[in-house]
């Protein structure tokens, strides 16, 4: 038997291509709404980040969160997404190395 495929993706932080399953997904809604989709599993479009504070403060710093959804973010969406960073680990040593 072949071994399964995993689907990769790339975080708008870092930009370091992992697992998708190691990433958060962020995504703006065919409603035009910003969420945190935990399961990956909702309609619109998506962007990656790892599960690191430092990722998502790049993301939002550096505009990588809006290019890749496509939108400007309000302040009301940059709250909610800073508030959920922070519950997030300070730094990236949880995650393996993808290679």
């Amino acid at each position: 038997m072949s071994p399964k495929h995993v689907p990769l993706r790339t975080c708008v932080g870092c930009r370091q291509v992992r697992p998708k399953r190691e990433l958060v997904r962020i995504v703006r809604t065919p409603e035009g709404t910003i969420e945190v989709d935990q399961r990956g599993k909702k309609s619109g479009r998506g962007a990656y980040l790892c599960r690191s504070r430092s990722c998502w403060a790049r993301g939002l710093e550096k505009g990588g969160i809006e290019h890749a959804l496509k939108t400007r973010l309000t302040e009301e969406e940059r709250a909610m997404l800073l508030a959920y960073a922070e519950s997030l680990p300070a730094d990236n040593v949880a995650q393996s190395d993808p290679g």
